[in-house]
């Protein structure tokens, strides 16, 4: 039972990996594959891809939980962990952008992707010089608004995959709207989570 938690977040980075590849084959980005896939089949790997993101997102809280409750902190899923979620949301900004063009997911997905990446440096010129950037709850909030903002552009840019979606512009307009709202505040706490973690980082080295 002290591995569940491991399990978890490993299945976070597979179902990443699938969710990438999904949405890559869909957008005719696989040679040799995407080139067979019948209409039917790309809006199948688009809503498998998304499903896979939504259950990736979900282990995300439970890897977590479960690690506390069983007493099964280990340093494996220290390291494990934040890995996943990068990989997850790097996945999903990649496959969302294959997708085709998103004018207004474009720019803040290219600034979470450079928060991301710049913290995961600090973080590893940090632990060569003993300096540790503990999670703040602010990080923890930055982490869920990511998830469910890009849940909800991955659903609107699989709009048409989804035969059970009204195809009115009445519900798709404000879902799109309130998709992109959210994922701008996620891109806004992401930085400024990030500038945190850089004062932090300057303070613990000078």
């Amino acid at each position: 039972m002290k591995s569940l938690p491991n399990i978890l977040t490993s299945m976070r980075l597979v179902l990443a990996l699938f969710m990438f590849l999904a949405l890559a084959a869909a957008a005719g980005a696989v040679p040799g594959l995407s080139d067979h896939l019948t209409p039917p089949v790309q809006f199948a790997l688009e809503r498998w891809a998304v499903y896979a993101f939504v259950i990736a997102a979900v282990t995300d809280f439970f890897d977590g939980w479960l690690a506390r409750k069983l007493h099964a902190e280990s340093i494996w899923g220290a390291i494990l962990d934040p890995i996943g979620d990068k990989v997850l949301v790097a996945g999903a900004v990649l496959g969302l952008m294959a997708l085709g063009p998103q004018p207004m997911v474009l720019l803040p997905a290219g600034l979470i992707l450079f928060r991301e990446f710049t913290v995961s440096a600090l973080r590893e010129v940090g632990a060569g010089k003993g300096v540790k950037l503990p999670v703040t709850m602010l990080a923890k909030w930055k982490t869920t608004l990511q998830m469910v903002a890009l849940a909800m552009e991955l659903v609107v840019a699989a709009w048409g995959a989804f035969p059970f979606l009204p195809q009115e512009p009445g519900i798709e307009g404000p879902f799109t709207f309130a998709a992109h709202s959210l994922f701008w505040i996620a891109a806004i706490v992401t930085l400024i989570t990030g500038a945190q973690y850089w004062e932090q980082t300057r303070k613990a080295l000078t």
